[in-house]
Order: C-alpha cells, then structure tokens, then sequence
C-alpha cells in the first residue's frame, strides 16, 4: 500500500491518564511481552498515546493483555491494511461452515481484533466517526455471512436442507438477510447489537424429504443468532435483535415473503417505512433480497400523501415531550441515543421529512442520516446553518457513545451517573477536566434539541406534561417509562405492550389506517384521562376490555376527540363504577378472526391492490 504507515507511527493521546496505577499495572504486563516478542521499541514508541485509553477502559485493557501479540500487529500495521486482512480473514471462515467450533472461535477471536484496532484508531486521532462505524459495519456483515454459512451447515449435517449450488443465491436459497438500523445505514455502534430480519420464499428453499419451510428457516435463523451471540471463553460476536420483522410478538424468527409483504400493505407503520429507509441485503439469497426491496419501495415511499397521514408521520416527533431549553438537560447519566438533545432527535428530524418528502425527490432517500441530512439541505428544505450544526453535533454524540461502550463492552447509551466513571469517558474524549466536559455536554444536548424544537412547531403535543409518550418502535422508551410510572400506573411495561400491539392493529378498532391514525391522536389523552381518574390501573384494565370487543374504532375516536369532557366521562365511569364498564364491554364484545398475515399470496406494498395508500400507521422509530 502506497503511503502506508503503521499506526503506532500516527496515533496521539487521547487525554489524561485518569488511573496512573492501571496504566502502570498494563505497561509492565505489556513490557515483558513486548521484550519476550522482540517488539520494546514499538510498545515505548505507541505507549503515551496507550496509556489514557488503557487507564481509562478496563475492556480495551483486558483485550491488549489478554492477546499482546494481537496488540503488536495492530501497531504494527497500517490500520486500514490490517482492517482489510481481518475482514479477508473472516470470509475465509465461510469455507469452514461445517466446522462449527472453529467458526464460533474464529469469529471470536477476529471481533476482538477489530475492536482494539477500531478503538486505537479512533481514540488516537487516525480514523473519523465515519471510517470507526465503517469498519465496524463491514465487520457486522462479514460476520453475519460466515454465521448463515455455519447455520445452514448445521441444517444440511441434521439432513433437513439439501446442498445448494454456490452461486447468488447463497448457502439456503430463498432466504436473505436484511440488515436495518444503523448496520444497514453503515453507522454501526462500537458496542452494538445488529438489527437484522429473515425472510423467505418458501418455493426456492432446498428443503430434505419431509422438512417444512417455515421451520427449517426458523432453525437456520436461530443458528445463526447463536453463533454470533453466545458467549464463550472467546467472548461473543454481535448480539442479535430480531424484532424489526413484522409484528414480532406474533410473528416467527423468520418470515415468508408473502406474509411479510401481506403486513406491510395492511398494517405497516410509520415508524417501519423509516427503519427500511436504512435497510439493505447483508447475507444470502441476494435474487430474492432484490426482488423484496423492489416491492418494498412503494411502501417505504409515497408518492401521495393525504393530511391525515403527513400528520401521522409527524406524530413521530410530536409523541417526545420537547423541554424548553433549560438546566434539566445535564450530563451525569444523560441518555446520548434517546434523551433529550440525543442521537434520536437527530435521526427523527432527517427520517419525518424523508417520509413526507422522499416520495417525489430521490435525491433524499439516502440511508444514512448525516448523507440525508445534506440532501434536504440541498433541495431547499433545512437552512444551511441548521444542517451544520446537527451535522457536527451527530458525530459529537456518536464519538461519545462511542467511548461510554468503549469502557466494559457494554450496549449503553448512557453517561455514568459517578463522577469517577465519567471522568473515563471524558479523558476517552480528550476531556482536560470533568467540568469542562459536563459543560460540553450539556451544551451539544441543548443545541440539539433547541433544533429539534423547530421542526413542526406548530401542531397539537402528542406527548403529555408528565413527559413522552412513545410507543413506536420494538424497545421501550425510557423516558415513556419514567412518564407512565410518574402517572401512577403500576406496570409501565404491560402498558407500553398492550398500547403498542392496539397501534399494530390487533384489535378492530385500529385495524384499519384511520383507526391506526386517530389512536395515534387518542392515546395521550386516554393516558392523561386515566391518570386524572385517581384510579389508572383499574380504569386502563377496563378501558382495554371495553376497546379491544370493539369491531370498528373510527367513530368512536373521532367522537372521543371532538368531545374530550364526554371522554372524561367514560374513562371515569370505566375506573369507578365496574358493573356498567362490563355492560359496556358486553355491549361492544365481537369476536373477529385476525387479519394478520391471512392471506398466503403476494402483494405489491402500497402498489396495485392497495387500497387508499394504506401503511401509515404508526410513526417513530
């Protein structure tokens, strides 16, 4: 490689060294290696830029004593030579698919390597924001074809899968892997679970004598999660989260692609046309990938959309209560990924208008935030000064969520709450002093979400003034939680489930899209009625009873809307008087057959046969 220098040779100190005697406690480990291999003069050379990040993160320390031979060839190399080499070697494992311990450990022992390369390169000043989640997301799907590989080896040996061709369509033809989130945008996290889905077609899997279709991709998916995500005396690779499939409480590991097509035309959401703004084929079938996305195109952008749904993807937005800016938005245990002023606002600013606007202009259907975020700037839609200042702010907040992970391997989001942890992160993030960071912090927070403020200021809050109320999505919002608690409901969690699978459509009453979008306008006035109730455990439990027997919802949410007092009214009569919220549950009990995944043939999302653009259910991410 022309020009290629070795990254001892490149890297700076981070920051201070926060634990002297750590530092120490690693050098003379470290030293003894060092003389044993022959490589003192690198160590001595590299040490100053070494000791904070060693000092200040337990996990890169642990890495580094643990494999000092792997230590020597990441300095020893130019990083991005040694980044190409490991990812080389982690396509060769797909030849040893059959070879399970092998693969597990291989894996293992490559992710560890990234990790101390990615981290050195970042902390000492050599690779931005973009070449760390980069290198990490090339690692991610290297991993995740070598794993499908193992899985359907594991399947073949079992005798329920036949042998494939090589070819395009990968080790179990008929099945792909998406990867969504920011793996598929190429934004992976440092310390990250990988959001990915498995779909199917049923008629292209080579299946043995006997075997059914929907199980055998199930097993091919849960051996591949376990080959990435069990630990072992190596460590894991990635873990993996599954629920970005349809409907996941309903829905198997794996889908078939003319069920999962069925659901996005009938009951997808908002906040799913956003997760497949980033989604792209990562492993297997890739006829079949291509094919899905290309149906799925008309789902994730419409070209016409009526007031009711542009309000709806609004609502994305609208459901986080919005602080003025003011002293609440501190550092100590601050949530960087989706607190006030976080990495989430960020996205939910870019994501809003891409739904609304990438219909009918391409050039802003990029998947990656900060590429999306220049392209609505381009086309006229933010100011200049606005892109530029969330631009910097969304590779501040990445580095630093960054170095929270970079301190135990551990999937957080948050600032340590301990003066002591944080000034880890803060020496991490080339910090001179804890107050100088806090203060940092607490002023990116507020420009963000000051930013974030102005976006659709205008419209009814769909939050509540004990704080948001989020419910889209597959994880439960913190903040939401901390909301519903503040309410004085006993079990935030079931709350969030039950309201959660009302905005899929599991009930009549939002089945269909207009009963999706009223809901969406409804919930944060029931919440604030039930709480006002005195009463908001015994009053949800029969305001659920009474709601879910109902077979259509779209009269009655727009009545309960236009006439908030009479929707006061039931709500209490549902909290204080039980025989009358029986008689009314009675009265509206129907017993319908879920729609859900019915019908067996495929259909074109929001194409011919889709009926008024449906698919705009839910919003957020």
């Amino acid at each position: 490689m022309s020009g290629a220098q070795s990254l001892f040779q490149r890297i700076k100190p981070c920051g201070p060294v926060v634990d002297a005697a750590a530092a120490g406690r690693a050098h003379a480990s470290l030293a003894e290696a060092a003389q044993a291999g022959g490589w003192e003069a690198t160590l001595e050379a590299a040490w100053p830029a070494l000791a904070p990040v060693f000092a200040a993160s337990p996990y890169l320390a642990g890495l580094a004593l643990r494999w000092p031979d792997r230590l020597r060839r990441v300095l020893e190399d130019d990083p991005g030579r040694r980044l190409e080499a490991l990812l080389a070697a982690g396509a060769a494992l797909e030849a040893r698919a059959g070879e399970t311990e092998a693969l597990r450990d291989g894996l293992r022992q490559l992710k560890a390597e990234v990790h101390l390369l990615t981290a050195l390169a970042d902390l000492g000043g050599v690779w931005n924001v973009d070449a760390v989640t980069g290198a990490l997301t090339r690692f991610a799907d290297v991993a995740v074809r070598a794993a499908l590989a193992g899985a359907a080896a594991q399947e073949v040996a079992r005798g329920r899968l036949l042998t494939p061709d090589a070819g395009e369509r990968g080790p179990v033809p008929g099945l792909f892997i998406l990867a969504l989130g920011k793996h598929g945008a190429h934004e992976l996290n440092y310390s990250s679970d990988i959001d990915i889905s498995v779909f199917y077609d049923p008629e292209r899997l080579p299946l043995a004598a006997g075997a059914e279709a929907g199980e055998a991709a199930v097993r091919v998916t849960q051996g591949l999660a376990a080959l990435l995500h069990e630990r072992t005396g190596e460590g894991y690779v990635f873990r993996v989260d599954l629920r970005l499939r349809p409907d996941p409480s309903s829905t198997p590991a794996a889908v078939s692609v003319p069920a999962a097509l069925e659901y996005y035309e009938t009951v997808g959401q908002n906040w799913e046309r956003a997760a497949f703004i980033k989604a792209r084929a990562v492993a297997g079938d890739a006829l079949e990938a291509a094919a899905f996305l290309g149906e799925m195109q008309a789902f994730i952008w419409r070209r016409h959309l009526d007031f009711a749904a542009i309000a709806d993807i609004h609502a994305i937005k609208r459901q986080i209560h919005v602080h003025k800016v003011d002293d609440r938005l501190s550092a100590p245990g601050a949530n960087l990924k989706l607190g006030h002023g976080g990495i989430r606002e960020i996205e939910f600013y870019v994501q809003t208008q891409q739904l609304i606007l990438g219909g009918r202009d391409r050039s802003l259907r990029s998947p990656r935030t900060v590429d999306a975020l220049e392209a609505l700037a381009a086309a006229g839609h933010v100011a200049a000064d606005t892109t530029a200042e969330l631009t910097a702010a969304y590779a501040e907040l990445r580095g630093l969520e960054h170095r929270v992970q970079m301190l135990a391997d551990e999937q957080t989001h948050r600032l340590p709450e301990a003066d002591a942890d944080r000034k880890r992160v803060a020496a991490l993030a080339g910090a001179r002093s804890l107050k100088a960071f806090d203060m940092g912090v607490e002023k990116l927070l507020r420009r963000v979400n000051a930013r974030y403020g102005e976006l659709f200021p205008e419209e009814e809050s769909l939050s509540s003034s004990f704080g948001s109320l989020v419910f889209t999505g597959v994880e439960d919002d913190p903040d939401t939680l901390e909301t519903l608690a503040a309410m004085g409901f006993s079990n935030p969690r079931q709350v969030m489930e039950t309201i959660r699978a009302w905005h899929h459509g599991h009930i009549g009453a939002t089945r269909t899209e207009r009963g999706r979008e009223l809901f969406t306008r409804l919930a944060p006035r029931l919440l604030e009625a039930l709480q006002a109730s005195g009463a908001p455990d015994a009053a949800f439990l029969r305001f659920g009873d009474f709601f879910s027997g109902l077979t259509s919802g779209v009269q009655l949410q727009s009545m309960f809307l236009a006439q908030p007092k009479l929707f006061q009214l039931v709500v209490e009569i549902l909290a204080f008087a039980p025989q009358l919220a029986r008689t009314l549950a009675r009265g509206h009990r129907r017993h319908a057959r879920p729609r859900l995944l019915r019908r067996p043939g495929r259909r074109r999302p929001g194409g011919p046969g889709a009926r008024g653009g449906r698919g705009h259910g839910r919003d957020g991410l």
